[in-house]
């Protein structure tokens, strides 16, 4: 009876700990060594979320999910450890990408190799059941990695046509006579060429980081959570559209030298505050028109 009594409080400290299936020094140890390898490359990323506007809301991805693993924590405390060498895969996985990443001077592969190796050391050390817990705030800090040059090239193209095209139909609306080519809108008074830092990626990218902090704060329900994600790819669309439209408006009946400088980019943050606003709004007809059974319970 006293065994048991002094074996139970050795458990409970051995599941609380995160690499449950390493002396602590030991797992301090490989901590230092992914830090180490993995430092020039997060100090790039770092400079990159400064640096670059379209990567900028870079800096709130890790700190939700830190948030996530935090307000949690208690529960993630209780689930026993159960190591499973199937984390290995994962982590040479990692490696293999960090490897082709280094070798071809691709960031992307590098840094999202970081995601496979916490993902493997995760399974291998704790287990299944721990990564599933954590499978969301693991999930997000893919957002917080710049996508390729490539594909943001191939993205961001298509933008810049969508946007044009819907200004040039809603200007003549609002007495605008428009002449499209392209990216490039004919005004009477000059010329408007919808630009990479106008296609509305930028806005895209931060609006859809926050649609998902949003939706996991305010919904419990997943389909409305997934709904909010999914609307605010079309919302950041239309409402960079606005922008390009409040643009031609200034330089029609205001002033063309309006369109560059201070109103320029006021116009920039007013579109993102009226996307967020588009965004509440659709998240409110959503609960007016499609209760949640469980709220209703509670208030019963």
């Amino acid at each position: 009876m006293i065994d048991s009594v002094q074996v139970a409080p050795l458990a409970v400290r051995k599941q609380n700990r995160f690499l449950a299936g390493l002396p602590s020094w030991q797992g301090v140890t490989l901590l230092v060594l992914i830090a180490l390898l993995y430092a020039e490359i997060l100090a790039r990323l770092f400079t990159q979320w400064v640096n670059d506007k379209n990567f900028q809301h870079g800096f709130f991805v890790p700190a939700f999910s830190l948030f996530l693993l935090w307000k949690n924590r208690k529960n993630l405390q209780k689930i026993a450890p159960i190591p499973s060498w199937s984390g290995l895969p994962l982590i040479i996985g990692g490696l293999f990408l960090l490897m082709l990443g280094d070798f071809g001077a691709e960031l992307f592969l590098a840094r999202i190799s970081l995601l496979f190796l916490a993902a493997g050391l995760i399974v291998l050390f704790h287990g299944w059941p721990l990564f599933r817990a954590v499978l969301f705030p693991w999930a997000f800090l893919i957002l917080m990695i710049p996508i390729p040059v490539i594909v943001f090239q191939k993205v961001t193209f298509p933008l810049q046509i969508v946007a044009s095209k819907l200004a040039s139909a809603v200007l003549p609306f609002l007495g605008v006579v428009v002449h499209r080519e392209g990216i490039i809108i004919e005004l009477a008074a000059m010329k408007l060429e919808v630009v990479a830092a106008c296609s509305g990626i930028r806005s895209l990218l931060s609006l859809l980081t926050l649609s998902i902090i949003y939706g996991y704060l305010m919904e419990d329900r997943q389909w409305v959570r997934v709904a909010l994600a999914i609307a605010s790819v079309p919302i950041a669309v239309i409402a960079n559209s606005f922008r390009i439209v409040g643009t031609g408006l200034l330089v029609q009946y205001w002033d063309p030298d309006k369109a560059e400088g201070f109103f320029h980019l006021f116009e920039g943050w007013l579109i993102f505050v009226v996307s967020l606003i588009m965004l509440f709004v659709l998240h409110g007809l959503i609960v007016r028109g499609w209760k949640n059974p469980e709220l209703e319970v509670k208030h019963a």
